[in-house]
């Protein structure tokens, strides 16, 4: 008699469909248990990886963002400097800084060459504050180097002893320069 206990009806049949032999079966299922331990392995660090990247890049994101709102603002700020700048009372204020006057009536010229109008000349009643640049390199006695004045400019006025009305403590001979340049 064998070791083994006979096997009637149904388990029979099903035992002749499995192939004899019970020590090779526990043999094959170790690669296969390995393959499947090491496939949830490498999915679980490729998640971590994916994961680690994904958040980087929400850092990044939240980076880039902070430095466009700031960009944002100071091109804002830029803009409403450049919008005071560029207003009527301070360009007509700056352009009185720079000695310049409003312009007379103006006169037309028509294309069979008549004059339509009466062309006056700007009045000039102040001394501009803008002066040759050779002025301002002027040795302190006075003297200045022959040469053309430039049109348009005339030298600084001569210091007086007594002070002026039209005189202000802020007129400064340095122009100041253009906005936006």
């Amino acid at each position: 008699m064998s070791g083994k206990p006979e096997l009637k009806g149904r388990a029979a049949r099903l035992a002749r469909l499995l192939p004899p032999g019970g020590g090779r079966g526990q043999a094959a299922r170790a690669p296969f248990v390995l393959l499947v331990v090491l496939l949830l392995g490498g999915g679980l660090i490729g998640l971590l990886v994916l994961n680690s990247a994904l958040s980087e890049g929400s850092f990044q994101l939240d980076d880039l963002k902070q430095e466009t709102k700031s960009l944002t603002d100071e091109e804002q700020a830029l803009q409403r400097d450049i919008d005071a700048y560029s207003a009527p009372r301070a360009l007509q204020r700056r352009a009185r800084e720079l000695g310049m006057v409003p312009g007379g009536d103006p006169a037309f010229l028509a294309p069979d060459g008549t004059v339509k109008g009466a062309p006056s000349a700007a009045p000039t009643g102040t001394t501009p504050l803008v002066v040759a640049p050779e002025a301002l390199t002027a040795p302190p006695g006075g003297a200045t180097t022959a040469g053309p004045t430039p049109v348009g400019t005339q030298p600084p006025p001569a210091p007086s002893a007594t002070p002026t009305a039209a005189a202000t403590p802020t007129q400064s001979p340095i122009p100041t320069p253009t906005p936006g340049r």
